[in-house]
C-alpha cells in the first residue's frame, strides 16, 4: 500500500517532465523550421525576382509591384533583344561560358582525382606536409590570387586567351581533399594489393579500379567546379580584353555598365542572368541521382 503511495506521485512526475520535454522539443522544433523558412527565402527570392523581372518590358520594370509577373509580352521582347544584341553576343559569351566551365570542370576533376588518389593511397615523404600545404590552400582566398596568376601567364604570352581562364581553375585545393577524403574511404588497400598481385600497374589500377569506385565523389567535385567556374567573375574580367571571349559573367555585367546611359538594357541584362541561370538547374537535376548517392555514402562511411 505503502508503494502504491509513493509511485503514483513518481509517475505524475515524470508525466509532467515528458510533458514539458515535449513542449521544449516542439518549440525547438518551430524555431528551427521558422529559420529554416527564413533562409530559404533569402536564397529563393532573388532567383524568383529575376525570373519575374524578366517577364517585364523596360516601362513596367520600375513601375510595377516586384513580384508580379507581367503577360503583355515583355519577356518575348526581353529575349528578341537580348539574342540580337551586339550581333549575337550573348550566343558567344554563353558559347564560352560552357567552354570554361565544361572543359575546366572535366579536367579539374581529372587532376583533382589524380593528386587525391596519390595522396591517400600511396605512402611517400612528405606527404602529409603536402597535403597540409594543400588544405592550407582552401583558405587563401581567389581574389589574392588573381594578381599573380595574370603576372605569371603574362611572361608566357598567355593572357587574353581562352588558356588564361581556363588553366588557373584546373588546380583546385578544395576538390583535391575532397577525392582524397573520398578515396581514403571508398578504394580498400586490399582491393588494391589484389588487382597489383595479378599483374595491374599503376596506371591501369588508377583507371579501372580507382576511378569506378570514386565516381560519386567526382560527381559531386564536377558540380561544385562547375558552378564556381560557371559564376567566376574576378579571373575573367582581369584576363580577356577581347569581349568576344567573355563568359556570362563579364558579359552581362559590361551590358549592365552601359545601361547607365541607356535603361533599357537593364531588361536585358535581367533576362540574360534568368537564362543564365537555367543551364545550371539542368545540370542539378540531371546529376540529382549522383549527388544524393554520394551523400547517402559519406553518411555510412563517416
Amino acid at each position: 500500500m505503502s508503494a502504491t503511495r509513493t509511485a503514483a506521485p513518481i509517475a505524475a512526475k515524470r508525466t509532467s517532465s515528458a510533458a514539458r520535454g515535449s513542449r521544449r522539443r516542439h518549440g525547438t522544433h518551430w524555431g528551427a523550421t521558422a529559420i529554416l523558412v527564413l533562409g530559404a527565402l533569402y536564397c529563393v527570392l532573388p532567383a524568383l525576382w529575376v525570373f519575374i523581372a524578366s517577364t517585364k518590358s523596360p516601362g513596367e520594370l520600375f513601375t510595377t509591384f516586384s513580384f508580379w509577373p507581367s503577360f503583355t509580352g515583355g519577356l518575348q521582347g526581353n529575349l528578341d533583344g537580348l539574342l540580337g544584341f551586339g550581333d549575337d553576343a550573348f550566343v558567344r559569351w554563353t558559347l564560352n561560358t560552357l567552354l570554361y566551365a565544361g572543359v575546366g570542370a572535366v579536367l579539374t576533376v581529372f587532376v583533382s582525382a589524380a593528386a587525391g588518389y596519390a595522396l591517400a593511397k600511396y605512402r611517400f615523404a612528405g606527404r602529409e606536409l603536402l597535403f597540409r600545404i594543400i588544405l592550407a590552400g582552401v583558405l587563401v582566398p581567389q581574389v589574392t590570387l588573381a594578381i599573380p596568376q595574370y603576372l605569371l601567364l603574362a611572361q608566357v604570352n598567355l593572357t587574353g586567351s581562352y588558356w588564361s581562364v581556363l588553366l588557373p581553375s584546373l588546380i583546385s585545393p578544395f576538390s583535391i581533399y575532397l577525392c582524397r577524403i573520398y578515396a581514403m574511404a571508398a578504394i580498400p588497400d586490399e582491393l588494391l594489393e589484389a588487382a597489383r598481385i595479378d599483374g595491374a600497374g599503376e596506371f591501369r589500377l588508377f583507371r579501372s579500379v580507382a576511378l569506378p569506385l570514386m565516381l560519386p565523389g567526382l560527381i559531386t567535385v564536377l558540380l561544385l567546379q562547375f558552378v564556381a567556374i560557371w559564376n567566376n567573375f574576378l579571373l575573367p574580367f582581369i584576363m580577356l580584353s577581347d569581349s568576344d571571349k567573355y563568359p556570362l559573367t563579364v558579359g552581362l555585367y559590361t551590358l549592365l555598365n552601359q545601361g547607365a546611359s541607356q535603361p533599357a538594357l537593364y531588361t536585358l541584362v535581367i533576362t540574360g542572368a534568368m537564362l543564365s541561370i537555367l543551364p545550371l538547374i539542368v545540370l542539378f537535376l540531371l546529376l540529382q541521382r549522383y549527388w544524393r548517392l554520394d551523400l547517402l555514402s559519406g553518411g555510412v562511411k563517416g
